[in-house]
């Protein structure tokens, strides 16, 4: 994915990145029966990973993640790439006010491509915004390997407002 210059130039305070990793992890509950941890934290982008487990396996003479553990997890990692562009949007508010601005985010479309099996023990999820509105953001997301190879591609648009 590529970089846009001018919206990652904004740095996050760290008790701003530490809250929302709280409300993905821990929070919402459901990201945490899939194992989702984040990475990296940007203003238009974020990054996460999964460790394969046996709950996730999807085909089981194949050992491959179920394409309902792909789905959710890029469909989340959407949801907090746009958590993270609102909050860019808002930097002249406190930290923690900007955490309250979530409670209306959801999914109004997201679509799935399967590219390749997933086969492995970790894979890398990465979600950037591509426009944030007033009222909906839309996103693209990616779902790698361990061998850095693209598994799955997804888009989404979200609620914001």
């Amino acid at each position: 994915m590529k970089k846009h210059a001018a919206e990652t130039a904004i740095e996050f305070e760290p008790e701003y990145v530490t809250g929302l990793k709280k409300i993905f992890e821990e929070m919402i509950v459901f990201n945490q029966l899939l194992g989702l941890k984040v990475t990296s934290i940007e203003a238009d982008r974020a990054r996460g990973r999964i460790e394969m487990r046996r709950e996730l396996i999807g085909h089981y003479s194949h050992n491959r993640i179920h394409g309902g553990v792909i789905s959710a997890s890029l469909d989340a990692m959407g949801g907090l790439a746009v958590m993270a562009a609102i909050g860019a949007r808002h930097m002249d508010e406190a930290p923690a006010q900007r955490l309250h601005r979530f409670g209306k985010l959801g999914t109004i479309d997201l679509r799935i491509d399967y590219l390749r099996p997933g086969i492995g023990d970790r894979f890398e999820l990465r979600a950037e915004v591509l426009r944030l509105g007033s009222r909906v953001a839309t996103t693209r997301m990616e779902f790698l390997g361990t061998d850095g190879k693209l598994l799955s591609a997804g888009a989404g648009t979200y609620i914001v407002s």
